[in-house]
């Protein structure tokens, strides 16, 4: 069948994206808005463009899951300290809380440096949970 002319004006923007496009893809710009224009017109456009939208929402849903079990161990992993410090803890005498606030901040500067080269690694306390646990 032959091809028939087609004659069109585009903004310079839409002309130089399409150059770059068929530039890039080594094609003829007529090819490019030849394939671009049979892609608007096909009747299947919108299932691939939904069928596309549902596997990003998919994959979305499963990253927003995976936060969610993280943030809840990190809650959980917290309320279990607290709890544990709470219950053995007892309340230093007088004379001695200064001496234990000097001890504690130099114990908190030594975590947050431990963090620090923690996260720097890449591990993670979900990623060693995930591991250690034994599934039945």
């Amino acid at each position: 069948m032959k091809k028939q002319r087609l004659s069109v004006y585009v903004d310079p923007p839409v002309m130089q994206a399409l150059a770059d496009y068929a530039g890039r893809r080594e094609r003829s710009l007529s090819l490019v808005a030849e394939a671009a224009i049979a892609s608007f017109l096909s009747p299947d456009t919108a299932e691939r463009q939904e069928a596309a939208m549902a596997k990003r929402i998919d994959q979305l849903d499963r990253k927003l899951q995976r936060l969610e079990r993280d943030v809840g161990i990190g809650v959980e992993t917290l309320a279990l300290f607290v709890r544990f410090w709470l219950a053995t803890t007892p309340q230093l005498p007088e004379p001695a809380q200064s001496a234990a606030k000097a001890k504690g901040a130099e114990r908190y500067d030594a975590f947050l440096e431990a963090l620090g080269r923690r996260l720097a690694n890449g591990a993670t306390l979900s990623r060693d949970i995930s591991q250690d646990v034994v599934r039945e």
